[in-house]
């Protein structure tokens, strides 16, 4: 793999970095809270939402297990996430019941 590749589409804003997404997430900027205990609770950013997933910005990945529930309180929206991918500030995660999630993102009239 070609490094200096690498380091070029890293180095692109998000929005000109190349979409794998299979589905579309929507930009937000939210306060949301890593949580993966009862007493633990690690502030976060959602920088960008979908039904399947979301960008999380942190201050410091440190202590971040790669499982945890996502919790964003104004939108009464709690969801358990894996991580796909972490980048210095910033993790990908994956929600692991995205049923729940659609219901959530989605809800009925």
């Amino acid at each position: 793999m070609d490094t200096k590749l690498d380091v070029k589409l890293d180095a692109l804003p998000e929005a000109e970095a190349i979409e794998r997404r299979k589905i579309a997430r929507h930009r937000t900027l939210k306060a949301g809270s890593i949580t993966f205990n009862k007493d633990a609770g690690i502030d976060c950013r959602v920088r960008n939402l979908s039904d399947a997933g979301a960008l999380l910005e942190v201050a410091s990945q440190v202590g971040i297990p790669d499982d945890f529930v996502l919790v964003i309180e104004i939108d009464h929206f709690k969801q358990p996430c894996h991580v796909i991918w972490r980048k210095l500030k910033r993790l990908g995660v994956v929600f692991t019941d995205t049923d729940a999630a659609e219901r959530l993102a989605h809800p009925m009239p």
